[in-house]
């Protein structure tokens, strides 16, 4: 029989960040497709949303040491952007995004974050080569990059899911 796996997230955390982490993942998503960016504002919002919840749902210990995973995943973001494997809007959520994830999860995040980039990559490629899907949004950028995939629909998505696993 199948079951989540338990994270470190609580109930508690999980519902406290959900209801302002949810909208601004589902923002990125759709911005990342329609324009192939992701607005700083979002990334800086996703942070003040650790900074401020973060004090009242978790451990004083715990909230102090999550602020080393924004920093060790910025280092890592800023020299994959360097290089030219992210974008720098991947770059920013992704380091917004890591104080939310607690370091016995991490494994399980990454493994998360590959299956999210491996489907949103593909569901992307397969709706963008349906005429009538990209005939509903035909000024999307994402759908005439090439080779360039919107990151922002893979990992907003994942962070939500990974925060949604307590609740089940």
């Amino acid at each position: 029989m199948f079951s989540f796996p338990e994270v470190s997230v609580t109930v508690t955390q999980s519902i406290a960040f959900l209801i302002f982490v949810a909208p601004l993942c589902l923002y990125v998503a759709w911005n990342d497709l329609r324009a192939m960016k992701i607005p700083t504002w979002s990334t800086d919002a996703l942070a003040i949303v650790f900074v401020v919840v973060g004090i009242f749902v978790m451990p004083f210990s715990d909230y102090l040491w999550r602020y080393a995973h924004f920093a060790v995943v910025l280092v890592v973001a800023i020299l994959l952007n360097a290089i030219g494997a992210m974008g720098a809007g991947d770059s920013k959520f992704l380091a917004s995004a890591a104080p939310f994830v607690a370091l016995p999860d991490v494994g399980f995040v990454f493994f998360l974050l590959g299956a999210g980039l491996f489907a949103g990559f593909f569901i992307h490629r397969i709706a963008r080569s349906i005429k009538p899907i990209r005939n509903l949004v035909p000024n999307w950028e994402s759908w005439s990059q090439g080779k360039r995939f919107p990151m922002g629909f893979a990992m907003g998505p994942v962070l939500i899911i990974y925060l949604a696993l307590p609740l089940f």
